[in-house]
């Protein structure tokens, strides 16, 4: 998440918002962004956290961080000067030898978020273009709260468009006209897309044994978990983790 200060155009997710002045900008990793700014100069923070860092609730349950929600929250002076030290206050916790830093550190996040939802509430109350518009982002946003997977003992539990739709109580072919017509992808290519860019994150970033990540990702056994990799990546995940 960042404080910025400018005039500038953000492309997130095929969006583009428009900053003039302060805000706030929070960023899901997930979704495509660029930035132009209108005038070189530009000021502000950036506080670049890992998933881990927060609670999942804390991140999936925020619409600040949810995809398809606008992330920008424009700021008054007073906002933007309170914001600012917060930022700053972190930054002095940051560079010092405090025990507890990270836990400060948390907490400053967590404030920032909620007064950033304070402030502007309404910003962020979805409007649809028709009902299957409204489906394709309530599959979009059950399928990004599954993860990241934190426990190798629980497996995920949403893994085909009949689990989608039959938790949105509409017919799985519903499901998949709407998430086509709006994203112009097959609810399967979504899910598969989203598997393995998880799976690629554990074999690279986590010690767990390919059987452990198989089983985490809703496979009953490696040697399935194995040719389904293979068959969208080109890779077996022990080659893949090698390279």
């Amino acid at each position: 998440m960042g404080l910025v200060n400018g005039d500038m155009t953000i492309n997130y997710g095929g969006q583009l918002l428009d900053i003039k002045g302060t805000a706030l900008f929070f960023v899901n990793p997930r979704v495509p962004h660029s930035l132009v700014r209108r005038i070189n100069r530009t000021s502000g923070y950036a506080c670049i956290f890992t998933e881990t860092f927060l609670s999942g609730r804390e991140l999936h349950d925020s619409p600040l961080f949810r995809t398809g929600d606008k992330p920008v929250v424009p700021l008054t002076e007073e906002q933007a000067s309170f914001m600012t030290g917060m930022f700053e206050k972190m930054l002095a916790v940051y560079q010092s030898d405090y025990l507890y830093k990270g836990d400060l550190i948390k907490n400053y996040i967590e404030l920032i978020i909620h007064e950033a939802l304070r402030i502007q509430p309404a910003q962020h109350a979805q409007t649809f273009r028709n009902g299957a518009s409204r489906i394709a982002h309530l599959f979009s946003d059950l399928l990004e709260r599954q993860f990241p997977i934190e426990r190798s003992n629980e497996p995920l539990r949403l893994r085909s468009p009949q689990d989608y739709a039959s938790l949105l109580n509409v017919h799985v072919n519903y499901l998949n006209r709407s998430v086509r017509e709006t994203t112009g992808k097959p609810t399967s290519s979504h899910i598969a897309a989203r598997i393995i860019a998880e799976a690629k994150a554990l074999l690279k970033h986590s010690d767990w044994s390919v059987a452990e990540i198989a089983y985490s990702l809703g496979f009953e056994y490696p040697a399935y978990f194995n040719n389904y990799f293979k068959r969208l990546t080109g890779s077996t995940p022990n080659a893949f983790r090698k390279v």
